[in-house]
Protein backbone atom coordinates (compact mmCIF):
# COMPACT_ATOMS: atom_id res chain seq x y z
CA UNK A 1 0.00 0.00 0.00
CA UNK A 2 3.12 2.14 -0.31
CA UNK A 3 1.55 3.88 -3.42
CA UNK A 4 -0.47 6.24 -2.18
CA UNK A 5 0.66 9.63 -0.15
CA UNK A 6 -0.94 12.29 1.40
CA UNK A 7 0.52 15.73 0.58
CA UNK A 8 0.47 18.41 2.93
CA UNK A 9 0.44 22.29 2.07
CA UNK A 10 -0.38 25.70 3.80
CA UNK A 11 -1.94 29.09 2.24
CA UNK A 12 -2.18 32.55 3.56
CA UNK A 13 -6.52 32.11 2.79
CA UNK A 14 -9.02 29.62 1.99
CA UNK A 15 -9.15 31.25 -1.61
CA UNK A 16 -6.02 30.26 -1.53
CA UNK A 17 -6.40 26.54 -0.60
CA UNK A 18 -9.69 26.12 -2.81
CA UNK A 19 -7.76 27.35 -6.09
CA UNK A 20 -5.30 24.55 -5.80
CA UNK A 21 -7.54 22.10 -4.60
CA UNK A 22 -9.83 22.61 -7.69
CA UNK A 23 -6.77 22.60 -9.82
CA UNK A 24 -5.28 19.80 -8.82
CA UNK A 25 -9.02 17.78 -8.73
CA UNK A 26 -9.48 18.59 -12.07
CA UNK A 27 -6.37 17.58 -13.32
CA UNK A 28 -6.92 14.26 -11.53
CA UNK A 29 -3.67 14.60 -9.57
CA UNK A 30 -5.57 14.31 -6.41
CA UNK A 31 -9.06 12.01 -6.04
CA UNK A 32 -9.75 14.05 -2.34
CA UNK A 33 -8.35 17.48 -1.06
CA UNK A 34 -9.54 18.52 2.07
CA UNK A 35 -9.14 22.29 3.72
CA UNK A 36 -8.60 22.39 7.26
CA UNK A 37 -8.80 26.37 8.87
CA UNK A 38 -8.28 28.66 9.66
CA UNK A 39 -4.96 27.47 11.64
CA UNK A 40 -2.64 29.54 13.54
CA UNK A 41 1.32 28.79 12.30
CA UNK A 42 4.22 30.35 13.88
CA UNK A 43 7.69 29.95 11.58
CA UNK A 44 11.21 31.50 11.46
CA UNK A 45 11.25 33.59 7.57
CA UNK A 46 14.33 35.27 6.73
CA UNK A 47 15.69 35.09 10.25
CA UNK A 48 12.73 36.52 12.06
CA UNK A 49 10.09 34.77 14.33
CA UNK A 50 6.49 34.91 12.31
CA UNK A 51 2.87 34.09 13.29
CA UNK A 52 0.09 33.93 10.50
CA UNK A 53 -2.85 32.91 9.91
CA UNK A 54 -3.58 29.48 7.12
CA UNK A 55 -5.21 27.69 5.89
CA UNK A 56 -3.98 23.62 5.43
CA UNK A 57 -4.44 21.27 2.17
CA UNK A 58 -4.60 17.44 3.01
CA UNK A 59 -4.43 16.35 -0.47
CA UNK A 60 -4.70 12.33 -1.07
CA UNK A 61 -2.53 10.84 -4.31
CA UNK A 62 -0.38 8.23 -5.48
CA UNK A 63 3.30 8.30 -4.87
CA UNK A 64 3.71 8.68 -9.21
CA UNK A 65 1.52 11.24 -9.21
CA UNK A 66 3.97 13.62 -6.88
CA UNK A 67 6.25 15.36 -9.39
CA UNK A 68 3.08 16.88 -11.33
CA UNK A 69 1.53 17.71 -8.46
CA UNK A 70 4.08 19.59 -6.74
CA UNK A 71 4.57 21.01 -9.86
CA UNK A 72 0.81 22.07 -10.13
CA UNK A 73 0.77 23.39 -6.37
CA UNK A 74 4.20 25.48 -7.04
CA UNK A 75 2.65 26.94 -10.13
CA UNK A 76 -0.85 28.23 -8.25
CA UNK A 77 0.81 28.62 -4.61
CA UNK A 78 1.18 32.61 -4.01
CA UNK A 79 4.04 31.61 -1.51
CA UNK A 80 8.00 31.86 -2.23
CA UNK A 81 9.08 28.69 -0.28
CA UNK A 82 5.37 26.93 0.29
CA UNK A 83 5.34 24.01 2.24
CA UNK A 84 5.13 21.13 0.48
CA UNK A 85 5.45 17.61 2.29
CA UNK A 86 4.37 14.14 1.66
CA UNK A 87 3.73 10.67 3.44
CA UNK A 88 3.37 7.62 2.63
CA UNK A 89 0.22 5.71 3.59
CA UNK A 90 1.00 2.72 4.82
CA UNK A 91 -2.03 1.38 5.19
CA UNK A 92 -5.81 2.28 5.33
CA UNK A 93 -9.12 0.74 4.67
CA UNK A 94 -9.40 -1.38 1.49
CA UNK A 95 -12.44 0.02 0.16
CA UNK A 96 -11.31 3.77 0.70
CA UNK A 97 -7.67 2.99 -0.87
CA UNK A 98 -9.82 1.30 -4.01
CA UNK A 99 -11.94 4.29 -4.34
CA UNK A 100 -8.56 6.50 -4.40
CA UNK A 101 -7.34 4.29 -7.12
CA UNK A 102 -10.33 4.90 -9.33
CA UNK A 103 -10.68 8.66 -9.17
CA UNK A 104 -7.02 8.79 -9.64
CA UNK A 105 -7.10 6.68 -13.08
CA UNK A 106 -4.70 4.21 -14.91
CA UNK A 107 -1.08 4.98 -13.25
CA UNK A 108 1.62 6.44 -15.60
CA UNK A 109 3.94 3.96 -17.43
Amino acid sequence: MTDYIQVLTTTPSKEAAQSIADALLRARLAACVQIVGPIESRYWWQGKLEAAEEWQCLVKSRLDLYARLEEAIRGQHPYEVPEIIATRIEVGSAAYLDWLERELGAKDE
